[in-house]
């Protein structure tokens, strides 16, 4: 009697979509499948329990029989001849029954190499025969602390990493070999499991050697000290050469007669049990990963073929590299339009230092708060010391009663001289972000040329500190042109110096009465008055001068401002529109002598990227006409 029925015709080619999708390596891609992973410590009975679900012998012997990741592929086949084969490396290995072990090995040999190491390379047996279950397992190699001779020293941890590569996935279903004669809670492959499936919900325990070691073992699998939840499957290994047939009938009669063994549940004994169980989770696990499997291959594909879609395309003559070029800078020219023109963030919605606007709008604030509260500004130190001293030097034989022009302009270019550096620096500072900005934006548009990001990266570099330098001489000019002269038709000054001058006479009164050392003049603040009354023929002139000064200062401040806002946007819109894509055309044209077809070489990196994207798509496509052909065959 055949040990299960097949799968029922629902889900047989559901499973073979997922073998065929496995075949296609389609977990490179991202996309986990469905797996019962066979898992357990050394000498634990695994490969006795694979033997006895799929009727054939596996390698044995000392140490480590499993060295590879084997996919187990088990249908049940009408035919009363068995076929079985190996697939690995692209090659398909025919075998039989009596010499599969073997063809393993050489298989195993040439994966892994001689000797005792291990791969992480998968190796496929497809065994077809009458009578077995419809499954497919991956059995993984078990597990050991101590290597032994031949074996590399970190073997342990090469094991340990294969067997989480495996049973991380949430779609993975962890099948524990469990000996009876151990404690359960002393075994690395349930300390593994534990670590990716605290709950238990994805792992079924399957132990073995029940005969070697029955006592106790009723209240081992009812007391679940580990969190098995899938349960318990208590088993006999076969013995010696028993058919497994006779192996089956053998472990009937333990469980039924064994005055220990029998006392266990029968829905938790025997290898046709755990066939059943195992054919029944591979159901539910299929039924419920596979609206997601579709969903993810469609996906990653639509998602590679945007990516290669954006991809530049490899050009093959000049024609096309110039109009790749031009479509280039003229990429790069709008995402500078938008971020430092018109605010547009949405390229850089997360990073704040692309915000250009803003950031420079924050820059220009604290530069006009720090003209503002300078030294310079503050018309209440020393009140009127100043002044008194460049009155005292501009002394002549002349008429009283005049305001010496130097006098004023001597004052003038002081202060101007004293602002200068916050003027130098505002400009260094804005230039240096810009420059930042300017060559991210254009390294990122050509980034898949190199040719053209070198050329394009030198001249962004040249075109910033020539704009730079021509921001540094106008600043000169500026503090030149306002050290040299003074003017301004603006109606405030006037306005502002005859409201101070109001106070000139109470300011004289107050002083000369010498009631206190302080005064506070109305629109001006208090000031420190003690230290004047020795110079009280020069206070008149002291104060209207203070008072021009204060007045004309402010339409000074707003000038260097304002002419500073203006000039910082003409010199952006410019460079957006005109200087760069000039400068990096005339670096272009310079380049390897003007020898264009030099510029048409791909970066490696792009290569790389390009034949991924493809060999990616391929597979994708692969898999989805495994999909669609399977879908076909279900709903049919």
């Amino acid at each position: 009697m055949p040990m299960m029925a097949s799968f029922n015709d629902s889900i047989r080619p559901i499973l073979d979509a997922v073998d065929q999708l496995r075949s296609l390596m389609v977990m490179k891609e991202g996309i986990q499948l469905p797996t019962i992973v066979v898992v357990g410590d050394q000498s634990s009975g695994k490969s006795s329990v694979l033997e006895s679900l799929a009727s054939i012998s596996l390698p044995r012997g000392q140490g480590i029989c499993t060295r590879v990741p084997l996919i187990m592929r088990l249908q049940h086949n009408t035919s009363l001849i068995p076929e079985i084969f190996l697939e690995f490396d692209g090659k398909i290995i025919q075998t039989d029954e009596a010499n599969v072990a073997d063809a393993i090995n050489i298989a195993t040999e040439e994966i892994a190499g001689g000797g005792k190491g291990i791969s992480d390379a998968p190796l496929t047996l497809v065994v077809k025969k009458n009578g077995l279950p419809d499954l497919t397992m991956v059995d993984l190699p078990g597990i050991t602390r101590v290597p032994v001779h031949g074996q590399p020293d970190n073997i342990y941890e090469q094991i340990a990493a294969i067997v989480m590569q495996y049973i991380q996935p949430e779609e993975s279903i962890i099948l524990n070999v469990l000996p009876a004669s151990v404690d359960f809670t002393t075994c690395e492959s349930i300390r593994m499991s534990r670590q990716v499936d605290k709950t238990g919900q994805r792992t079924l325990a399957v132990v073995t050697k029940a005969d070697k070691a029955p006592e106790g073992l009723l209240e081992k699998v009812t007391a679940d000290d580990v969190n098995i939840g899938l349960g318990y499957v208590c088993v006999r290994n076969r013995i010696g050469d028993e058919s497994y047939e006779n192996a089956r009938m053998e472990e009937a009669n333990l469980f039924a007669t064994h005055p220990l063994l029998s006392r266990i549940d029968k829905s938790i004994v025997g290898i046709p049990v755990l066939a059943k169980k195992l054919m029944h989770i591979q159901a539910t696990i299929m039924a419920k990963c596979w609206p997601d499997i579709v969903g993810k291959i469609n996906e990653k594909l639509n998602g590679n073929v945007e990516e290669l879609n954006r991809m530049p395309k490899a050009m093959s003559s000049v024609a096309e590299f110039l109009t790749a070029f031009m479509q280039v800078i003229g990429s790069a020219k709008e995402s500078l339009r938008k971020i430092l023109v018109r605010g547009e963030y949405d390229e850089y919605r997360d990073d704040r230092n692309m915000h250009c606007v803003a950031r420079v709008a924050e820059m220009f604030n604290q530069y006009s708060a720090d003209l503002l509260n300078c030294p310079e500004s503050d018309h209440t130190r020393n009140f009127l010391m100043d002044e008194i001293r460049v009155l005292e030097e501009a002394k002549a034989i002349e008429l009283p009663n005049f305001l010496p022009r130097l006098a004023f302009l001597s004052l003038l270019q002081r202060k101007v001289e004293g602002v200068s550096h916050l003027l130098f620096g505002f400009v260094e500072k804005v230039w240096a972000y810009f420059e930042n900005v300017v060559l991210s934006v254009s390294m990122h548009h050509t980034e898949n040329y190199p040719q053209v990001l070198f050329t394009t990266k030198r001249a962004c570099q040249k075109l910033m500190v020539k704009i730079r330098e021509q921001s540094i001489d106008w600043v000169s000019e500026i503090v030149q042109m306002e050290k040299l002269t003074d003017y301004t038709s603006h109606p405030e000054y006037l306005n502002e110096w005859n409201m101070l001058m109001s106070h000139r006479q109470a300011f004289i009164d107050h002083v000369q009465k010498n009631e206190s050392s302080k005064m506070k003049i109305e629109g001006f603040g208090e000031v420190e008055i003690g230290n004047l009354r020795e110079y009280q023929p020069l206070l008149s002139s002291a104060f209207d001068l203070k008072m021009r000064m204060t007045a004309y200062w402010k339409i000074v401040l707003r000038r260097l401002v304002d002419c500073m806002a203006l000039h910082l946007q003409l010199s952006i819109r410019n460079l957006v529109d005109k200087e760069l894509e000039k400068e990096t055309i005339t670096g272009l044209m310079g380049t390897n002598g003007g020898k264009l077809e030099m510029m048409l070489e791909e970066a490696p990196s792009v290569v790389a990227k390009r034949s991924r994207l493809n060999a990616s798509i391929e597979l994708l496509r692969e898999a989805r006409d495994v999909l669609s052909n399977i879908m076909d065959k279900v709903y049919a």
